[in-house]
């Protein structure tokens, strides 16, 4: 007799391949991944809408090797290193791949199984899942083409035999949607003769085949190891083309929306505090149907955020971001939006799509070019190469507006990162942005890859002498994050799934307001995007009369809402109706 979670596993697994010939009956597979995952009737997912975060809870998304210390292996070096300064701060940790690699930094992925010993081994992923929220990726649409899987791909033995995409050289893939210029088909010899296997990415990063059951019960493996070494935080890495049908887009396909909903099934079952988070770096409308009906991601990535934010910030005006935001659906409970302005790939320009004009993106384009940006390509309509993402670091970014270099990059970077740790969702922080880490253009130039501008490793002991240099841009930028980091953990109206409203201020002020769950205190958030001295009126945002208000970043007080603010250029002000400084 079928249980409950048997049936809801079942029902996953007959949507997903429905239509496909299967060797194993729905049942069957499903009975294999509850074993491997060691569900049974017993296991009890969180109640429905369960919020599994709040205002404390601050991620930071590195590579296991952005720090360097002598010999030592860097994962304890990145651990020493939270502990000694980020600790109380910084509740998530996100380690970039951390698994043997061939290319893309490490999401060319040889064996999901072990650890790159360059880096360290499980009891350094141990040690500090110990100490935060680990977050890991799951490369779930390709791995390496020098896996142990593709090699039996190519001679024709298990496992991997019949683990990868194929199709006919003659097949019209016109349809496809993907973020590179090169051939989507690589020619591969095989046992069996001539192959053409399928890479979305690059030739070295393999699409597996999903109509497969057997790929998805090795994830579920892969999943289980990575829950038994503390990782409760599942990055599902490009899991927008995990499922393919010649004659579509393939992408966003329903049958990847179900396997979400599986993997998610399985995942809170076996451990209820886990999450899964969707990385899907594509238009915004389509990015959030990832959240389903708060049965798919937990969290999903905001993409449109950073390009439209450090839009504002370039061209002093907020019309487009405001736009996006009164537009943003509030996340259900249980399910919020990460936020992040900086990454280790660069600027997504296609959540821009339908958001900013062409014309908007290309002056962009040509601003952060001024400021040392590289520009990626995507393959357009008729095979035109269209720009896919600028290349930058985020603080070289902020050096400047569409006029040029200024005097007011440190203040414009704290600004981006003061809004965003006033929005709804869970702010992440790229490591570098931590340091306001600049272009490595070195790095450029050894790699021959644009992204690797923003990919920096920093020799520990010379970070070391920066942080502790009190006129030192990386210890001025750091030391500023930390406090407005320690000030925001401290209050209800920024939780994630705190109320949000979007303010009209005109085009050179941004602002919303916040409230908290219990109604019990609210922020009124407002931001002065522009390279000039604006005046507030208090009247405009309707405080209310009866309660004292004060600025959580300054301690300014007003004591009379019909007074005027005047606010510096690039200035925060977190306008609140209660005690809360951190």
């Amino acid at each position: 007799m079928q249980t409950s979670l048997t049936k809801l596993v079942v029902h996953h697994l007959t949507t997903i391949y429905d239509g496909i010939n299967t060797v194993q009956s729905t049942e069957t597979i499903a009975a294999n991944l509850l074993a491997i995952m060691r569900i049974d009737d017993e296991s009890r997912a969180p109640a429905p809408h369960q919020n599994l975060w709040d205002q404390s809870d601050i991620a930071m998304i590195t590579y296991g090797d952005s720090l360097l210390n002598g010999n030592e292996k860097p994962l304890q070096t990145l651990s020493d290193f939270f502990n000694a300064h980020l600790r109380g701060a910084i509740s998530w940790i996100h380690i970039l791949p951390f698994f043997p690699w061939t290319s893309d930094d490490g999401f060319a992925v040889m064996d999901y199984s072990s650890v790159n010993e360059a880096l360290g081994d499980w009891e350094h992923i141990n040690q500090i899942a110990s100490n935060s929220k680990l977050m890991g990726d799951l490369v779930i649409n390709h791995c390496s083409s020098r896996s142990m899987w593709f090699e039996n791909f190519k001679l024709g033995l298990d496992p991997g035999r019949d683990y990868f995409m194929t199709a006919n050289a003659s097949d019209d893939l016109s349809d496809v949607v993907r973020p590179r210029t090169s051939d989507l088909l690589a020619p591969v010899e095989t046992a069996d003769g001539l192959k053409h296997v399928w890479c979305t990415f690059s030739h070295d990063q393999v699409d597996f085949d999903f109509r497969n059951p057997a790929v998805l019960t090795e994830f579920v493996r892969i999943i289980r190891l990575h829950l038994d070494n503390g990782i409760r935080v599942f990055r599902l890495d490009a899991v927008a083309y995990l499922w393919k049908i010649v004659g579509t887009p393939c992408i966003s396909l329903p049958q990847t929306h179900e396997v979400i909903r599986l993997l998610r099934t399985l995942i809170e079952h076996a451990q209820p505090d886990a999450l899964i988070i969707t990385e899907t770096n594509i238009p915004n409308r389509e990015n959030l149907t990832y959240f389903g009906n708060a049965n798919e991601a937990h969290a999903i990535y905001n993409f449109s955020l950073p390009p439209l934010l450090i839009h504002a910030l370039c061209t002093g005006n907020s019309r487009y971001l405001s736009q996006w935001l009164m537009g943003m659906p509030p996340a259900q409970n249980g399910t919020t939006y990460f936020n992040f302005i900086a990454s280790h790939d660069g600027i997504g320009l296609r959540p821009a799509e339908g958001l900013l004009s062409e014309e908007e993106v290309t002056d962009f384009i040509d601003s952060m070019q001024r400021f040392g940006a590289l520009v990626s390509w995507r393959a357009g309509e008729n095979g035109k190469p269209k720009a896919y993402e600028i290349n930058i670091s985020l603080f070289d970014a902020l050096q400047g507006t569409t006029a040029g270099i200024d005097s007011w990059g440190v203040e414009r970077f704290i600004c981006a990162h003061a809004i965003m740790l006033a929005l709804e969702g869970v702010p992440a922080f790229y490591i570098h942005s931590l340091f306001g880490t600049r272009n490595d253009l070195h790095r450029v130039e050894n790699s021959g890859h644009n992204r690797a501008i923003n990919r920096h490793q920093w020799q520990l002991q010379l970070l070391e002498l920066q942080l502790s240099a009190p006129e030192s841009s990386h210890a001025i930028v750091f030391n500023r994050l930390r406090q407005l980091i320690v000030l925001r953990k401290a209050q209800p109206a920024f939780h994630p799934n705190a109320t949000q409203f979007t303010l009209q201020l005109g085009p050179t002020l941004f602002g919303f307001w916040r409230q908290s769950i219990s109604r019990e205190q609210s922020i009124f958030c407002i931001f002065n995007v522009s390279d000039q001295n604006q005046t507030l009126s208090l009247s405009d945002i309707n405080l209310i009369t009866t309660d004292e208000w004060f600025d959580l970043i300054s301690g300014q007080s007003y004591t009379c809402v019909s007074e005027s603010v005047d606010l510096r250029p690039y200035q925060s002000v977190w306008i609140s109706n209660r005690a809360g400084r951190g």
